[in-house]
């Protein structure tokens, strides 16, 4: 096995100081949704804790950005973000990746 891919960062929470790991994808989501929401990290983990979703804080973190960006994916989501309206006929749009897209290293088997 190798080495872990998990980014392990400092965050301030409800109940203080407290580091957490997370992918190096979810670190960059998250700092996503502050840009968005315009907060701080330890702001938006304050947030979840808040939300009391179920498992520890790094899985409730998880499945907050997850369902973040969920429900931007929702038709009004993408009209609200400005990004139009899904086709419902015809061929299916081009799902590129964007040009400063970084894939992430492999997993070793």
């Amino acid at each position: 096995m190798g080495p872990s891919r998990l980014v392990n960062r400092n965050v301030t929470a409800l109940r203080g100081r407290t580091s957490m790991r997370l992918e190096p994808e979810l670190w960059v989501a998250l700092e996503e949704i502050c840009r968005r929401e315009k907060t701080a990290i330890g702001e938006v983990v304050k947030r979840v804790e808040q939300l009391g979703i179920p498992g520890g804080r790094t899985s409730a973190v998880r499945v907050y950005v997850l369902r973040y960006f969920r429900d931007a994916a929702t038709e009004a989501g993408h009209r609200g973000a400005g990004h139009g309206v899904v086709q419902q006929d015809g061929p299916a749009p081009d799902l590129a990746w964007p040009a400063d897209y970084r894939s992430p290293e492999p997993i070793a088997a």
